[in-house]
């Protein structure tokens, strides 16, 4: 199958492109989005200008756009310009399904042009998933935070040694372990099948 992985260079992002190589797929190209104000509803507005030499790293054709608008469908209609131009089979986004608004806007706006949008680790539980991706020496920073609790994580790196704090504060202040739903964002900046790093600047 010819996916393109929507691409924010978070960690569920990453993890959807080790995803699709598990499988066997073949990837033509990472399409990430970046917002030029804040309030925009489906894409990350932190650090997404570093998925170019991410997508680098990777050897993976890549596509950035800019979004000047603030609504699920028009946002999403960006999404359809470039697939329509550019097709696949299927477009794949990252994390477990929860982040409904994204995934339903991409998929109403695919569908007409009958391509399927879907969360690579749909259902599963994404505290489980984000430990896995620790444990596998994912290198994880916090970027971005809109939640309780959440300030003294911005700019660290998720450790095996933090994360049961981070889990416990999740609880405690009833934000989203994987940040699902805007509770923060993040960028990977070295994963198991990265060629290197990417440096902080």
């Amino acid at each position: 199958m010819k996916v393109a992985v929507l691409y924010s260079g978070g960690k569920d992002s990453t993890k959807a492109i080790e995803f699709c190589m598990q499988q066997g797929w073949e990837i033509a190209y990472l399409l990430s989005v970046k917002p030029n104000r804040k309030d925009c509803f489906l894409f990350h507005f932190a650090t997404v200008e570093h998925t170019p030499v991410l997508a680098d790293i990777l050897g993976l054709r890549h596509m950035l756009i800019p979004c000047d608008v603030a609504d699920p469908q028009q946002e999403a209609d960006l999404v359809k310009k470039v697939i329509e131009k550019n097709r696949v089979d299927a477009v794949v986004l990252g994390g477990t399904g929860l982040q409904e608004t994204q995934i339903r806007s991409i998929q109403e706006a695919l569908q007409p042009i009958g391509i399927k949008a879907f969360a690579a680790h749909q259902g599963e539980e994404h505290g489980s998933l984000f430990k896995e991706m620790i444990e596998e020496e994912y290198e994880i920073m916090i970027t971005q935070v809109a939640s309780d609790g959440l300030n003294t994580w911005l700019g660290k790196i998720i450790t095996k040694e933090n994360f049961p704090f981070l889990a416990k504060e999740s609880l405690q202040y009833g934000f989203h372990i994987g940040g699902e739903g805007g509770y923060f964002d993040s960028l990977t900046l070295d994963a198991p099948f990265f060629k290197k790093k990417l440096e902080r600047g």
